[in-house]
């Protein structure tokens, strides 16, 4: 746990995440929301960076991961750490990885009732909704900078 008493959020790459971040992507994608598993788990796993939230007990209990295109997806949080500031903590880690990577905006497909979530971190809606994993969801970007002091 960190000082703010929140999860610790780690970076790393799909080898080290697969085995912390599989099971909370299937609770949440597979079996609370019906994703085949087929398609949860993907090809893009393999080139992703991938943010891991882990709880006081070091079990994994948020993750998230951000693509080579600066596209971010896959942010899940266990239901019972819903709620309280993990999916946010997770998220800026991944924008702070953007960045640290030079990327000047990342994009998400949020489901719709999460918008309101995205938008509370600077994201903003473009284009009209669409169907993915039989999901309703928007596009969204939000405009990020390199970290001060890095050149790349």
């Amino acid at each position: 746990m960190s000082t703010t008493g929140l999860p610790a959020i780690e970076i790393h790459d799909w080898a080290r995440a697969a085995p912390y971040a599989t099971p909370l992507r299937t609770q949440v994608f597979v079996r609370e929301q019906g994703v085949p598993l087929e398609i949860e788990l993907d090809a893009f796993d393999a080139v992703s960076r991938h943010a891991l939230a882990f709880g006081p007990d070091g079990r994994v209990v948020g993750t998230g991961r951000l693509l080579p295109d600066g596209h971010i997806g896959r942010m899940a949080v266990e239901v019972g750490w819903r709620g309280r500031g993990v999916g946010g903590a997770v998220l800026e880690a991944l924008v702070a990885e953007a960045a640290r990577r030079g990327f000047e905006r990342v994009v998400l497909n949020a489901q719709v009732p999460a918008l309101g979530f995205y938008r509370r971190h600077g994201f903003v809606e473009e284009g009209e909704p669409f169907v993915e994993a039989g999901i309703l969801h928007r596009a969204m970007w939000r405009a990020i900078g390199p970290v001060e002091g890095e050149h790349g």
